[in-house]
Order: structure tokens, then sequence, then C-alpha cells
């Protein structure tokens, strides 16, 4: 959940970039950022110890390893 929505938050950015520079409103970026600040919450609830800046990498490589094995 914490990888989802670190994901889904950096994709966020370059549609909220894209929206203002267009002059729209950036609706699909808010609710991806909703999005994504809902699965980090998650993540952050569902472990107890919560999660330092260190070990976000460390997370990173688990999940992906998990897939690719």
């Amino acid at each position: 959940m914490l990888v989802t929505g670190l994901v889904v938050g950096g994709f966020s950015i370059p549609s909220i970039m894209g929206a203002l520079a267009d002059g729209r409103v950036p609706r699909a970026a808010a609710i991806a950022i909703m999005v994504a600040g809902g699965l980090v919450a998650l993540a952050v609830n569902e472990k107890p110890s919560g999660y330092a800046i260190n070990d976000i990498p460390d997370v990173f490589v688990s999940v992906v390893g998990r897939y690719i094995n």
C-alpha cells in the first residue's frame, strides 16, 4: 500500500503541472492525491511502528523483488 500510494502520488505531479499550465482545474490529479494519501495513511496505520524515511527504499525493493521473482 505504501509503494502504490507513493507511485500514484508521484504520477499525479505531472498531471497537476499539466493542468495548471493549460489553465484547467486539476480534478483528476486531486483525486489521485487523495487516493495516494489514503493508501499511505493506511500503510502507516497497518504498521504500528511506522516507517522512517530510510525504510522507504527497502520497502520499494522488497515489493518489486516479490513480484519479479
